[in-house]
This record gives structure tokens, C-alpha cells and sequence, in this order.
């Protein structure tokens, strides 16, 4: 399906510093890879590679908040390649994006490395759920490549002493922290839970490429305020809504 043919929106991100042109269709961007892009302490002249980079929101909102960084995707659906390509034209932000599955990287990333290595899997294993009709949102949200090789592949990518991170669904921690082998270390877990008091649902991960510190648990990050959610508001935290309204860094420590 080419773009003409899509059903596309233009959708502000960052209080409006970066618009996104996505389908109206198939996978959307939401608040993950923003969270995942303000995690990234990231200076100019440093690299950074984005697996299955979709439209292209982790990479062009980290890019948005730090000038001067390279900024470099793979994405295995053409049609969210191309939308990646115009998103970046669109906002003005160099991002060289490739055609090609995690599995099978193409070879200009394969002989290339990289500073910062940013991805946001699918959450879903279809052994536990059924796949959606749209072949756009399952390809983003269904997993057919193992964390294993999405975190394989990362670790191979990153320089050494550099960094990979990942946004991923809670109940997947287990699965992320056993992919991690002993390339890897220095691995800090940061929970993002809707409310006090409520199971946390997302982690961010991260890890040093030659890294030796100790394993750290940081604090969650709460989304929303008060016990339940009222109306129909928002009623994000303070930190939360510097984050995805003024495109501010998020420490995960």
C-alpha cells in the first residue's frame, strides 16, 4: 500500500514541536516512544540507531530535544519507512532511514556502530493473544522476532561503553533481562506505573555495552495523578507532562 492510499493524520507531539504524519489505520504512536526518547542522555555528535523505528517518533523526539545527533532506522514495513522519511523532511531533522527486518539488518547498519542503540518491540507473543486483521498494527505490535535477537542485534550495533534501551511491557521483564548476556552491563529498570498504588504496566531498560556496576531498580515514574481516572482528562503528573507537552529529559535515575 503506498502513502496515497493511506488513510493519514498529522499528530503533534511535544506540545506541538514535532508533528508526525501516521496512519489513521494500523499501528499509532502514542506516549511509549516519547517516554523511550526522553530517557536518552544523548550529546551532539553522538550516534543513534533505532530499531523498527515505525513512523519514526522515539528517533525524531529525541532528535527534536538534543541538536547535532545522527540519527539512524530500520524499519521492515515500507509504507512506515516512507512515513519516517517525510516525517523527518516535514520536521526538518536529518534521519537516514533503511529498509530491513531486525533479523536481517541491512548492510550499511551491519558494518556501521553506534553510540546509542533506542528500540521499542512488539509487546504482544501470539502464543497469548490474537493478531490484529490490520497487517500494519500487527507488524508493530505482534511479535514474530524473538527479544532475544532484537537485544542480540542491539548489543552487536552499540560501541562499546555504549548504551542500549528499550521500552517493553512489564511481564516481559524477565524475558529482556535474560537476553542479556555478558556484553552487557550496568542494567538499570525503570517501572512507569499509571498511578500510586497501581501495578506497574511498562519498564524502561537499560544497559552498558562493557558496563560492571551493579544492577539498580529506580523508582517508578506515576503517569497520573489521583487514585482513579475522572472524566475524561488527562491528569498526567507534573513530571510526565514536561516530558510530553515541553520535550523534557526524563532521567532514569
Amino acid at each position: 500500500m503506498s502513502l496515497m492510499q493511506m488513510g493519514l493524520s498529522e499528530d503533534k507531539f511535544l506540545g506541538g514541536r514535532l508533528v508526525l504524519t501516521q496512519p489513521l489505520n494500523g499501528y499509532r504512536a502514542g506516549v511509549d516512544p516519547v517516554f523511550l526518547a526522553a530517557s536518552i542522555q544523548a550529546h551532539a555528535g553522538e550516534s543513534v540507531l533505532d530499531l523498527g523505528c515505525g513512523a519514526g517518533a522515539a528517533a525524531l523526539c529525541l532528535g527534536a530535544r538534543v541538536d547535532g545527533l545522527r540519527l539512524v532506522g530500520v524499519e521492515r514495513q515500507t509504507e512506515y519507512a516512507e512515513l519516517a522519511r517525510k516525517n523527518a523532511d516535514d520536521n526538518m531533522l536529518d534521519f537516514e532511514v533503511f529498509d530491513g527486518d531486525v533479523a536481517d539488518l541491512p548492510s550499511e547498519v551491519r558494518e556501521d556502530t553506534f553510540d546509542h542503540v533506542i528500540m521499542n518491540p512488539p509487546y504482544y507473543l501470539r502464543d497469548r493473544g490474537s493478531a490484529s486483521p490490520d497487517t500494519l498494527r500487527e507488524g508493530a505490535l505482534g511479535e514474530d522476532v524473538p527479544l532475544s535477537v532484537w537485544i542480540d542485534q542491539a548489543t552487536k550495533r552499540v560501541k562499546p561503553r555504549g548504551y542500549i534501551t528499550l521500552i517493553q511491557k512489564a511481564e516481559r521483564l524477565p524475558e529482556v533481562l535474560a537476553a542479556m548476556d555478558d556484553r552487557l552491563g550496568s542494567v538499570l529498570v525503570k517501572p512507569l506505573s499509571p498511578r500510586i498504588g497501581r501495578v506497574t504496566t511498562l519498564v524502561i531498560v537499560q544497559a552498558r555495552k562493557g558496563g560492571r556496576g551493579a544492577f539498580r531498580l529506580a523508582a517508578p515514574l506515576i503517569l497520573h495523578e489521583g487514585p482513579q481516572h475522572v472524566g475524561d482528562v488527562e491528569h498526567y503528573t507534573p513530571e510526565v507532562s514536561a516530558i510530553l507537552r515541553e520535550g523534557s529529559a526524563f532521567p532514569l535515575w
